[in-house]
């Protein structure tokens, strides 16, 4: 079974800047869509963005449209959310997850999920 881990986080600025990365380690990461998640304190984790298998397919959240993009790099079996523009409403606890398909990720269905890194952004 896949096994997930988060890095990237950290305290920045609004209208700055970060790049996530979710590298995967056994499994076959190449085959499984990922999600990017997050979640704010007292708030209920909500989807950032989908990228099928083979990248040729994503999703946004409304909220991240035009200032986040998923991507993904199986060769190094890891997965990447670059954020820009960020927001203090952007604050909070990122993972990401696996799905067994793209249909399986629009059901909500992940099924694997990393520790989470935390983003704090400032105003």
């Amino acid at each position: 079974q896949v096994q997930l881990v988060e890095s990237g986080g950290g305290l920045v600025q609004a209208g700055g800047s970060l790049r996530l990365a979710c590298a995967a380690s056994g499994g076959t990461f190449s085959s499984y869509t990922v999600g990017w998640f997050r979640q704010a304190p007292g708030k209920e984790r909500e989807s950032v963005a989908h990228i099928m298998w083979s990248g040729g397919a994503t999703y946004y959240s409304d909220f991240v449209k035009g200032r986040f993009t998923i991507s993904r790099d199986n060769a190094k079996n890891t997965a990447y959310l670059r954020m820009n523009s960020l927001k203090p409403e952007d604050t909070a606890v990122y993972s990401c997850g696996t799905a067994r398909s793209w249909g399986e990720a629009v059901r909500g269905n992940f099924d694997t999920w990393g520790q989470g890194t935390q983003v704090t952004v400032s105003s």
